[in-house]
């Protein structure tokens, strides 16, 4: 008996999920469910080295028990206008705010997008005011180059005319010399 009694109550154990289940949805049922639990045998069967193995025969119900099979729906309460008024105007609310929200949402989205478009608009002016300095230093560097590439070579062909007319005043003088 009293190794029936164990394996009944382990046997309980695994059916308390479903009774604690009920008993939150169900509160008054609870007492209904346990006694429905109460119309089953267990019979212990071998123990095994994996664990006991025990066997469950339900009763049948008796002529005189009414108890019944399905759990009672929650009763009802009477909802009257002004409960429907007021959550009608909680919804109405509710509605007002999320849009609210969706609105400032929106409306921070706009100011973002146009306080990334102006940066973009101010970093694409300063990059072209750079690039613009940039060229305009580069072009004067050339000019300079250019203008000191051109007084080398002219000073270089004033040198060269001096040489020449050196040389030719030799040569004159030579001849000179030789006639």
């Amino acid at each position: 008996m009293a190794k029936t009694a164990t394996a009944y109550k382990e046997k309980m154990k695994e059916l308390s999920v479903l009774s604690l289940i009920c008993s939150c949805f169900y509160p008054e049922s609870r007492n209904k469910l346990v006694s429905e639990f109460e119309d089953m045998e267990v019979k212990s069967l071998k123990k095994r080295t994996s664990g006991q193995a025990f066997e469950v025969i339900l009763k049948p119900l008796s002529p005189v028990s009414e108890v019944a099979h399905s759990l009672p729906s929650p009763p009802k309460r009477d909802i009257s206008l002004e409960d429907i008024e007021k959550k009608l105007e909680a919804a109405e609310e509710r509605r007002k705010y999320q849009e609210a929200q969706v609105l400032r949402a929106l409306a921070e989205k706009r100011e973002h997008e146009r306080d990334v478009l102006l940066k973009a608009m101010e970093e694409n002016s300063n990059f072209s005011k750079m690039a613009e300095e940039k060229l305009q230093m580069k072009m004067e560097q050339i000019k300079e180059n250019r203008d000191a590439h051109m007084a080398a070579m002219m000073e270089r062909l004033q040198e060269k005319e001096k040489r020449a007319a050196v040389v030719r005043r030799n040569k004159e003088l030579r001849e000179e010399l030789v006639a």
